[in-house]
């Protein structure tokens, strides 16, 4: 696979795949929301640097590491409603460039966004 982000075989294609599963014990607009990300990360770091490639693919595990540890927390609580993800620290968040705040911004908006109930009522199908 072209670009530095695939140095090992399997490594960053593991990774993907890994999180892809993952996802699938997600409650399905997080897995939604979460695969739609994910694809368009991986997509967009493949031809990063070495170090960069390096960074991205550690915070990747990281975050496999947490969902999963979360996921087997989850089989055993006794919760009615499962939690994931942790809150960033200000130094994570210092961290961050300004495109990544935007994208996390965007991210936050589309978790957070309200959802749309459509309901027809047969008023509506009778009228001329």
């Amino acid at each position: 696979m072209p670009g530095a982000l695939w140095p090992r075989a399997g490594g960053a294609r593991g990774l993907y795949r890994r999180i892809l599963l993952l996802h699938r014990a997600l409650p399905p607009a997080l897995r939604e929301l979460g695969d739609r990300y994910v694809k368009e990360e991986f997509r967009k770091h493949k031809a990063a640097g070495p170090a960069e490639a390096q960074r991205f693919l550690r915070e990747w595990e990281d975050y496999a590491a947490l969902i999963w540890q979360q996921i087997n927390e989850d089989k055993q609580s006794s919760r009615k409603k499962a939690v994931f993800g942790i809150q960033l620290t200000e130094e994570k968040l210092n961290d961050f460039r300004d495109e990544q705040i935007g994208q996390l911004k965007e991210l936050m908006d589309e978790a957070t966004k309200p959802k749309q109930k459509i309901t027809i009522s047969e008023d509506s199908e009778h009228k001329s």
